[in-house]
Order: C-alpha cells, then structure tokens, then sequence
C-alpha cells in the first residue's frame, strides 16, 4: 500500500513510511494546543485544500504566511456557516489527487444533525479514497463528554492523532498518542514533542 509522508519525519519514522494512501485522520487536540503546527506541516507536503470552518480564509492565509513550517500554497476556503454540512460537501470534488484536505475544525460540521454529517464523513472518505488522498480532520477537545457526532468522527477516521498538552509549574509537555491505525500498526506509547513554532522530538529525558 503506498504511503504518504506527513511532513513530520519522527511520525513518518514511527508510522513505516506514513499514512496509506486514502486515510482519512482525526487530529485531536485542545483549542489552547499548538496543533495549528500539524496543520501547516501537512499543508506543505502536497497540493492541498485547506477548508476554514471558523477562521475566516483571510486569518488563515495569514496564518500560513508568517509560519516557520513550510506550507506550500494550498488553496483556502471558508465554509458558509448557515449551512456548514451543504457547504463543505461543495468542496469535496476540488480535493487534489493524490493531495491533502484539511478540515479546520470539525466543531460546526458536528454541530449538525448526525445523518447529515455521516453522510458528509461517507462522501468525504469516498472522495479521498477515490483521489488517493488524505484528510486531516481537526478534531478539538472539549471538556464535556463526546456528542454521538464525534464518535461518528472516530469511527470513520481511518488514523486517529491524539495531541496530549500537559502544562505543569515548570515546563509544558506535549505527547502524540496513535491509538488507531487502519492499514498499519497503532503506536504502543506516546512520541514526546517539542512544539514551539515547529514539530520535533523532546529528547530531554524525564526525571522521576
């Protein structure tokens, strides 16, 4: 199966090359989280979509220009919020072959009612799979229990990305957690980054 780097060498170490072509991922992570990072490094790694369903396209494309990542140029647009689910399905044939659609963030599209939005998620794997492309879904945290829509989410996510942020008196820690991994093998323990205004390995060692 062919696999698509990340962007990230230490995920694509850890992942045997990447992602298989066709994945869609859900990127976990809290809204005070530096998971924008992620973002912006898949975004440079291929021609990309990026679809804004919060951000105007305008903050995104901002953003994208003062990041120390490589971004490439992908194309921006923003989903019409009166109707996120009919807006964002708009989009789905400009998805790239063998390129790479970001959703950023699921919230409003989850916000909708659960059939329409696996039917989005059934039309949005369908598209990527056809195109032998990936979706990254930014898929943020919140502190309530998860609506039957975000399980929907990771249901159908292929790969499942889970950004930990740890903030202590003295330091913040942050730890990827690949918990699914249709395609490939899941990742027994936790890789510890370093996110600052770019994705690398912690390799400080923890003191007991």
């Amino acid at each position: 199966m062919e696999r698509l780097p990340t962007g990230i060498p230490v995920l694509d170490r850890e992942l045997d090359g990447g992602l298989p072509a066709g994945s869609v991922v859900a990127l976990k992570a809290g809204p005070a989280s530096q998971s924008e990072l992620f973002l912006n490094t898949f975004a440079g790694v291929r021609e990309s979509l990026y679809l804004t369903t919060v951000r105007s396209a305008d903050a995104v494309e901002s953003g994208l220009a003062v990041s120390s990542v490589e971004t490439g140029e992908p194309v921006v647009e923003s989903v019409d919020g009166e109707d996120p689910i009919e807006s964002a399905r708009t989009y789905l044939e400009s998805i790239p072959e063998d390129g790479t659609v970001i959703v950023d963030s699921t919230e409003p599209l989850e916000d909708a009612d659960p059939v329409q939005y696996r039917s989005l998620l059934t039309d949005l794997d369908s598209r990527v799979d056809e195109a032998d492309a990936t979706a990254f879904l930014h898929a943020l945290k919140s502190g309530g229990e998860r609506s039957r829509n975000r399980i929907a989410t990771e249901q159908v996510a292929d790969v499942v990305f889970d950004l930990r942020t740890m903030v202590t008196g003295t330091a913040i820690e942050n730890r990827l957690a690949v918990p699914k991994f249709r395609g490939g093998a899941a990742l027994e323990e936790p890789v510890k980054l370093k996110l600052t205004d770019t994705v690398a390995v912690d390799t400080s060692r923890d003191i007991a």
